[in-house]
């Protein structure tokens, strides 16, 4: 297994194993293939327990693992006819959002997604998927050539976050990303985004105002980075795997929230592993609710993508029984209250 994490070790020894029994064999020659049969017996059931069990930091390094495929990987196996543009007409063009146009089954459309890079030189160039404004004006740029247009917009969201360097607050960072917000929620064609990897705090959500919201099985969407959550709560970035067991970053958690619309399985072991079989999956999902939306005239659009997310952060509040300390809170708030 190529890449493999520390919680796949087993897996890994076990096989070694096998591999080692069968080489023995046809070396000596000599038949284990009872012996064979029994230990692959015992991969299955152990790689069931494993990958049916994965926890929430460990999903956060799937989302993360270098051999994950990025957005060009995915575009050039989902679409037909991709045709990359360049630049956002203001300064430059950042090489960590990549967008163009494309055929869905057919169906022209314009897709965009955050890039990271496949070595070190092209994560450098790339600024490891974090993108500058310019990456946003680009972004936006083609997103309204595709309202202009009549297009749907398809988006693949993979970043840490926007790049935090001096240089992309200079050219105004907080302010692309907040132009790209308002602009999305008001685009009068199609939006579905689809969380790959790693969706990161604004970096991610400057991409992520779509009608429908899919992640794939093992990626995380989050505010704020597990490490930078860390890094305020503990002090210590070195904790991320204890902020990702309680953040509810994962697919799972954000169905429930109903912040995304559909989780996009997965081969077992994680997309590193099958890159044709994450791009089917995530294909199906988008021609699916590619249908759904193309129904809905522009104002339907605009309105369905407003209640979207309108109503995530909705909660009911628990009887005070629930939680003593909630109850003796409550009741000290009361009475400063009473005294005013």
């Amino acid at each position: 297994m190529a890449g493999e994490l520390p919680f796949e070790s087993p897996l890994v020894k076990l096989r070694e194993k096998i591999q080692e029994l069968e080489q023995f064999g046809n070396e000596k020659g000599i038949d284990f293939s009872e012996e064979i049969a029994r230990l692959e017996e015992r991969y299955k059931q152990l790689e069931q327990e494993i990958y049916s069990n994965i926890s929430p930091s460990q999903k956060m390094h799937l989302a993360r693992h270098h051999q994950r495929p990025t957005s060009l990987d995915l575009i050039s196996l989902i679409f037909e006819d991709f045709i990359e543009l360049h630049g956002d007409r203001l300064f430059g063009d950042d090489l960590a959002v990549v967008g163009g146009l494309a055929k869905l089954s057919g169906v022209p459309v314009t897709v965009l997604g955050q890039q990271r890079g496949k070595d070190t030189k092209d994560n450098i160039a790339r600024f490891f998927g974090s993108a500058h404004p310019e990456g946003f004006r680009k972004a936006l740029r083609l997103m309204h050539q595709a309202d202009k247009f009549g297009r749907p917009i398809i988006t693949f969201i993979d970043t840490k976050g926007a790049y935090p360097g001096i240089t992309a607050e200079e050219r105004g960072q907080s302010e692309a990303i907040a132009r790209n917000l308002l602009e999305m929620a008001r685009l009068r064609v199609p939006v579905i985004c689809v969380v790959i990897g790693e969706g990161g705090s604004g970096g991610a959500l400057a991409l992520g105002v779509g009608n429908r919201v899919l992640m794939l099985e093992n990626a995380i969407y989050s505010a704020i980075s597990p490490n930078g959550a860390a890094s305020i709560l503990w002090k210590d970035a070195s904790k991320a795997d204890q902020a990702a067991e309680a953040m509810r970053i994962t697919a799972q958690d954000l169905l429930e929230m109903e912040v995304i619309e559909e989780i996009v399985p997965e081969p077992k072991g994680g997309a590193h592993r099958d890159y044709e079989t994450t791009a089917s999956a995530i294909k199906d999902g988008l021609i699916r609710h590619l249908e759904e939306l193309t129904v809905m005239n522009p104002d339907e659009l605009v309105e369905d993508r407003y209640r979207k997310f309108r109503k995530i952060g909705e909660f009911a509040e628990g009887t005070p029984k629930e939680n003593p300390v909630q109850v003796e809170e409550s009741i000290i708030d009361s009475s400063l209250v009473g005294n005013d």
